[in-house]
């Protein structure tokens, strides 16, 4: 019986030795990952125009549109009979100088309608803003699980809750690009998955944005479960403004529409962030549990191997392996995007993957 007891006695103070070290662990751990997002960053300083200019090329081309649309002159008039009298000559009038098709045309609205048509394609089959910040951007949840925590998307209309309308052109590239607030906190932003994304094309959806109504919405903060406390303080689910080049040059233009592997390339940076930069897929950081593995899409035995291109278009647009089973979260929650991409833009991103170097799946 004593040495029962002794037992117990010893297993009593291991279990309070290690809830002491557990609670001190979890303190520490609590202490981390706020302090994650009050580290102050800094980064480089670009502007660019909201929205951009039409380029020359874009202006003659406009100018040939319409002068193509205009009218061919009467020819002059004539006698009755149909003749000209041969002792009358017929006055030669000094020719009337050409106006410029484009007289009066309001080139800047222009420029704006069109930045404006762009950045909606961007938003809804590229960048999947709209998933974090809502249909309306006045704000939404990029994370909600009770082990994680909860993140939300901010407000980005303007409306009581967002300053987002005072923010200049340096303070949107941190954004998005840095995942860097004003004033230098980090911010919850994937920014890695824009580092490909052009000065132009942020220009065009900072104005698509724009044309949405202000909506007074105030998001909460970030808060975070017991498991997202201890995988952000354990650098596992790290922050953007952490990882990313905050010098790195960005394009000013996007590359040419066009079936090419640059343009695919380009499409691909935002595909980073759950099939990480060599595309070889493995667990996503995190994802709650119901997020499978990112696939392999590579051109491995363990990735896209022996797909064809119609495989792929069919797995992008509805959601189906080539054997028919169908794909899992979170590529499901990407469908809505990839269902309204060009053919070109498909095309080109298949091109792309099945150039880049085949590797195993990631663990």
């Amino acid at each position: 019986m004593a040495r029962l007891k002794k037992i117990g006695k010893w297993l009593g103070i291991t279990v309070a030795v290690l809830l002491v070290v557990a609670g001190c662990f979890y303190g520490w751990a609590s202490w981390k990952s706020g302090a994650m997002f009050e580290e102050a960053y800094a980064a480089h300083e670009v502007d660019f125009p909201i929205p951009f200019a039409l380029t020359d090329e874009e202006i003659e081309a406009l100018r040939e549109e319409r002068r193509a649309e205009a009218p061919e002159p009467e020819p002059p008039a004539v006698e009755a009979s149909g003749e000209v009298p041969a002792e009358a000559p017929v006055p030669q009038a000094e020719p009337e100088p050409e106006v410029d098709p484009l007289e009066g045309v309001d080139l800047d609205a222009l420029a704006l309608e069109r930045a404006q048509a762009r950045g909606r394609h961007l938003v809804e089959a590229r960048y999947a803003c709209i998933e974090c910040h809502g249909d309306d951007f006045s704000g939404g949840v990029m994370v909600d699980d009770p082990a994680i925590g909860t993140l939300l998307g901010p407000n980005l209309t303007g409306g009581n809750g967002s300053r987002v309308s005072e923010w200049t052109a340096a303070q949107w590239d941190q954004a998005v690009r840095h995942g860097i607030l004003p004033g230098g906190r980090a911010s919850a932003m994937p920014a890695e998955d824009y580092q490909r994304m052009s000065d132009q094309e942020l220009s065009d959806i900072i104005v698509y944005i724009r044309s949405f109504p202000a909506v007074d919405n105030q998001t909460a903060p970030p808060s975070f479960g017991p498991l997202g406390t201890v995988l952000f303080a354990l650098g596992e689910i790290p922050l953007s403004a952490g990882k990313v080049d905050h010098e790195a040059a960005h394009p000013e233009l996007p590359p040419e529409v066009a079936n090419t592997v640059e343009f695919g390339e380009h499409l691909a940076g935002v595909c980073t962030g759950c099939h990480r930069a060599t595309f070889e897929g493995g667990p996503v950081p995190g994802g709650p549990p119901d997020w499978l593995p990112a696939s392999n899409i590579t051109p491995h035995e363990d990735g896209l191997a022996g797909w064809e291109y119609d495989d792929f278009v069919v797995a992008m647009r509805e959601m189906k392996r080539p054997d028919g089973s169908a794909l899992g979260a979170p590529m499901t929650l990407m469908e809505r995007y990839t269902a309204k991409m060009t053919d070109t833009e498909l095309r080109a991103l298949w091109t792309y993957i099945q150039s880049v170097e085949p590797r195993p799946t990631g663990t």
